[in-house]
């Protein structure tokens, strides 16, 4: 008997321009598009989709893709790929059946917005609850993770600075001068890049999280003896009244992240002190944190500068735009076996991503947050819906 390969299938895949003036990054770089290409499928690229991250048309082009010069053209795709979430007039252009891959920013969603979504029946994925089967990580988030912790202790040391309200503190200190005062919320990939970056400036640096192991494991990554403590909310607000800068680093896996410092606590930290709270994709673990953006990324509540722009890494968008094309490319080159729909139902990692199945809302904690019914997605596969 003879091996019978599967049927090669043909992707169609769209890229869009972001539209919100806060997003500088683009799913998919021309070397990621000549990869697709070069195995038969199918890229439109709205025009100017990566003139934020210095890409031309004329890049895509010779890379393979087709420069569409409407909107409507690049929503025919199967596959929408974006970096932002999908705007109330984007959701307006979707068609039943199409598989919108995106982030989705908790704070910025109501329940209006998920309810169009149901509406127009398509299958939306949120990148950063999509898992790797294989090790259990979350890829876009973890690269995601790695600058946003560079990038905030960076942004951190530029707000201590007077000209930018701050106290005017040297993050790492110089000879006869103390360093500033780090204190990191969370014990995950955030965090282990954001100690990585303070140390080398030589800040001194304290970390706090539930999860020992977590605390045992950044140690090793970062190979030295550092200050770990579990979330003691009495040890903790000792900390953070005598901080220079407070980094929210905790990553919820499904749903809104915990608040874990009261607007009490923030109200007595240092004045000229900076919160940078990375957890506000997610809500933020500040309760004093609100959502900003990259054209009025701060502000001052307290007496304490507030950092809360939900996309942080788009601050450095070329790096970011490669990280994110290498992961989707990977992982749509394992859809040409049979197509996107069944990868979604073979691939558990993938299945865990799903939030609006075809009509239905598939993520129990959104369906809880905007009081709206939830299904669970493997029913619904297995009831072939």
């Amino acid at each position: 008997m003879l091996e019978v390969h599967p049927k090669h299938q043909r992707l169609f895949i769209g890229i869009p321009k972001e539209m919100s003036l806060q997003e500088n990054r683009v799913a998919l770089v021309p070397h990621s598009v000549s990869t697709l290409t070069a195995h038969g499928h199918r890229v439109v690229v709205e025009a100017g989709a990566g003139e934020r991250t210095k890409f031309t048309d004329h890049d895509y082009s010779e890379a393979g893709a087709e420069i569409a010069h409407t909107r409507e053209a690049v929503f025919q795709a199967d596959v929408l790929l974006k970096v932002a979430p999908p705007t109330l007039d984007e959701i307006e252009l979707m068609r039943p059946n199409q598989v919108v891959i995106s982030p989705i920013h908790l704070p910025l969603i109501n329940q209006d917005y998920i309810v169009k979504l149901q509406k127009k029946r398509v299958i939306a994925l949120a990148m950063e609850y999509i898992r790797d089967d294989d090790t259990g990580m979350y890829p876009i988030v973890h690269v995601m993770s790695e600058i946003a912790g560079i990038s905030a202790i960076l942004m951190a040391a530029e707000l201590l600075a007077t000209t930018r309200g701050g106290k005017g503190v040297l993050l790492g200190g110089i000879a006869g001068v103390p360093p500033a005062k780090v204190i990191i919320l969370g014990a995950g990939v955030v965090a282990e890049f954001a100690t990585r970056t303070a140390i080398g400036l030589g800040a001194e640096v304290r970390i706090f999280d539930n999860n020992v192991y977590k605390l045992m494991r950044l140690q090793n990554q970062v190979g030295r003896q550092l200050h770990t403590s579990v979330i003691n909310p009495i040890h903790l607000k000792e900390q953070l009244l005598t901080a220079d800068v407070a980094i929210g680093a905790i990553h919820s896996r499904q749903g809104r992240t915990p608040v874990v410092v009261s607007e009490d606590i923030v109200q007595r930290m240092k004045p000229g002190s900076v919160i940078v709270d990375i957890s506000i994709d997610q809500g933020g673990c500040f309760e004093t944190s609100t959502a900003t953006t990259h054209e009025k990324p701060t502000f001052e509540k307290h007496g304490i500068i507030h950092y809360c722009v939900p996309n942080i890494a788009s601050r450095v968008a070329g790096t970011a735009s490669d990280a994110i094309s290498n992961i989707l490319t990977s992982l749509l080159l394992k859809a040409e076996a049979g197509g996107i729909l069944p990868l979604i139902t073979s691939h558990e990692g993938l299945r865990n991503g799903v939030y609006t199945y075809k009509g239905c809302l598939t993520n129990a904690y959104l369906g809880e947050r905007f009081e709206l019914k939830s299904t669970s997605l493997d029913l619904l596969i297995t009831s072939d819906y």
